[in-house]
């Protein structure tokens, strides 16, 4: 179970790089602005440095997973379950913050936070 786990951790990672991508190095492209639901390039240029920050967090919290699978990898398994257990389960809370702040976002805080939960869970079962 540790591995699906593990899975589940990593394909979340993977897409919060996708989104630290969107966020600090395409914000202002037309196809990150629907995604996002920015109205005009003078919203998203307003709103640039706000996104760039916040895709760094997305990073940090990846590369917080990634250490921490590297590190069950190579035999330091409480370190890098803590390290994994951590990240997702920052990225979850991050999804959830996000739907209770505004029940109109339940798409985008489902997509960020189904890997994490299932991340989650299987980790928490493999360890348990």
């Amino acid at each position: 179970m540790l591995f699906v786990g593990l899975v589940l951790a990593a394909l979340a990672a993977a897409f919060h790089v996708f989104i630290f991508v969107l966020e600090s190095l395409r914000w202002t492209a037309p196809q990150t602005r629907r995604i996002f639901g920015v109205r005009s390039e003078a919203d998203a240029l307003t709103m640039r440095q706000l996104a760039f920050n916040q895709g760094f967090y997305n990073l940090f919290l990846a590369v917080a997973v990634i250490i921490g699978i590297v590190l069950v990898a190579v035999g330091q398994h409480t370190a890098g379950v803590t390290l994994v257990l951590t990240g997702v389960g920052m990225m979850l809370a991050a999804a959830l913050v996000l739907v209770l702040s505004d029940r109109r976002m339940l798409r985008a805080a489902a997509m960020q936070g189904t890997l994490p939960l299932l991340a989650v869970v299987a980790t928490a079962i493999s360890v348990g």
